[in-house]
């Protein structure tokens, strides 16, 4: 395997997905528990997705001494003005499964006609302070009135795309399209550059 890179999430499904995207550039997805900070607790107080992605990064990188690889996203809804943005995985309050923060979301939506939407995805690998790479990728979609598909996390069963809802498009699918798939494909391209003039830590 190439260079270890640790996953700084303990989202089971943004894991899967970082490790089958990473596989192909060579490296190796670590996930935290491996590196002995699963029960790392990080502020995400940024103002933006930017910010909290470092700050995770960060921090995940320096209690495990290993590069980490951090993402925050969320799901902005036009008819709701951007919402619930920062605020996607607390949406609703705390304690709420992912079921019960997208019934939120749909009731919220009840009655709307204007049902387009977007993921946003900022990307952040931190090796040491001054050494970091960044990207953002956007994926536009609509909100659907209910539910659809069996796969997929968090708001993925009411995000709708050409192809589907992000809950039933096959992963390859997804991973080309989607907000994390064009943020690490931006990534990609700035690690290769790195790469080639011997910037990084290998």
């Amino acid at each position: 395997m190439g260079e270890k890179i640790l996953i700084a999430t303990g989202n089971k499904g943004k894991l899967r997905e970082f490790a089958r995207m990473l596989a192909p550039l060579g490296y190796e997805a670590v996930p935290p528990q491996e590196a002995g900070v699963e029960s790392l607790d990080v502020l995400e107080d940024g103002a933006t997705f930017a910010e909290n992605a470092y700050k995770k990064a960060r921090a995940y990188s320096e209690a495990s001494g290993l590069p980490a690889l951090a993402d925050d996203s969320g799901l902005e809804v036009d008819a709701l003005g951007g919402a619930p943005g920062i605020y996607t995985a607390r949406y609703g309050g705390e304690g709420l499964t992912d079921r019960q923060r997208l019934e939120k979301l749909l009731e919220a939506m009840a009655g709307q006609t204007e049902r387009g939407a977007q993921f946003v995805c900022a990307l952040c690998l931190y090796w040491s302070e001054g050494k970091t790479l960044t990207a953002q990728g956007v994926c536009r979609g609509e909100i659907a009135h209910a539910p659809v598909g069996e796969d997929g996390f968090g708001y993925d069963p009411i995000f709708l795309v050409p192809e589907g809802s992000f809950a039933q498009i096959p992963p390859e699918v997804k991973d080309a399209r989607s907000h994390r798939g064009k943020a690490l494909e931006k990534l990609r391209q700035k690690l290769a550059e790195r790469d080639k003039h011997g910037e990084t830590e290998r």
